[in-house]
């Protein structure tokens, strides 16, 4: 669940509160009791940035990428099936 962060218009009072994305937006204020509570915008608690986390962290000698690598064999074993039932394609080497 997300922490909205709201500042009352009337007494400037700041809170955080966690609620849900369903809860409806709080308007009054537990200090001064005014139904001036606003929402207000913050920096969110993570950043992403960078070629991505999987890339750079928990490797150790020569590691590859595990996406690229899945992709890889995805593609190799898609144009195997493919070429199975037919002895040589243009796509394929030709078989000795």
């Amino acid at each position: 669940m997300p922490i909205y962060e709201y500042r009352c218009q009337s007494c400037n009072h700041e809170l955080e509160v966690l609620q849900k994305l369903s809860d409806p937006e709080l308007s009054d204020c537990p200090s001064c009791h005014q139904p001036e509570l606003k929402k207000l915008i913050s920096a969110v608690g993570f950043r992403l940035k960078g070629s991505g986390w999987y890339e750079t962290d928990f490797k150790s000698g020569n590691q590859k990428n595990i996406a690229k690598s899945d992709a890889a064999s995805a593609s190799d074993s898609a144009a195997s099936s493919a070429c199975e039932s037919a002895s040589s394609c243009s796509a394929c080497p030709a078989v000795a």
